[in-house]
Order: structure tokens, then sequence, then C-alpha cells
């Protein structure tokens, strides 16, 4: 499962994860690393539903647009393809060296 970026995650998912926990008997780091978020994330909305407000978590937060989605896929696809070209240039500074 890939992550969400900016940790914004739906109501309906908090109430699933949190389902997830307290029906299964999961416990919370395994229930969070099954599900690709942070372990203090998930102990959050399972404390806040156990008191009864976990309706009001992440209220103030709001979803990114679609141009704010787009760009953190492309600034993280522009991080992969630097971090493969450096690994070219290294490669080829090596293979230029061996063949002297």
């Amino acid at each position: 499962m890939e992550r969400t970026p900016k940790g914004i995650y739906t109501p309906e998912f908090r109430a699933e994860a949190v389902k997830l926990v307290e029906t299964t008997g999961m416990s919370v780091a395994r229930a969070a690393k099954q599900l690709s978020l942070p372990k203090s994330s998930l102990d959050n909305w399972v404390r806040a539903a156990r008191e009864g407000k976990l309706a009001e978590v992440g209220k103030g937060q709001r979803l990114p647009s679609e141009l704010e989605l787009e760009l953190a896929r492309t600034r993280k696809e522009l991080a992969e393809v630097k971090m493969e070209r450096d690994l070219l240039k290294k490669f080829a500074t090596y293979f230029a060296k061996e063949s002297r």
C-alpha cells in the first residue's frame, strides 16, 4: 500500500484502521505497519475512538488538490531520476578507470 501524501486520511480509512485493531486484537504497531502509516497516528486514532472523538480527528485538514498530488509525484520521480543519474556517473567513472 502506498502512503498518502502529508498524512491526510479519510474518516472512513481512520474508522477501518481502528476497527482492524479493536476487532482482531492486532497490535497497533503491527496494524500500522500493515497499513503503511505511522504508529503514532494509529495510536491517536484508537485513543480518540475509545473516547468517542474519532469523528473530530483531522477536521482541520483539507484534502490536497489534483495539482498538489501531481506535484508530489513529480518531485518523487525527479528525486529517483537524480539518484539514478548519480549512480550512472559513478559507474561510468569506475568502468573508465578499469579500462585503462
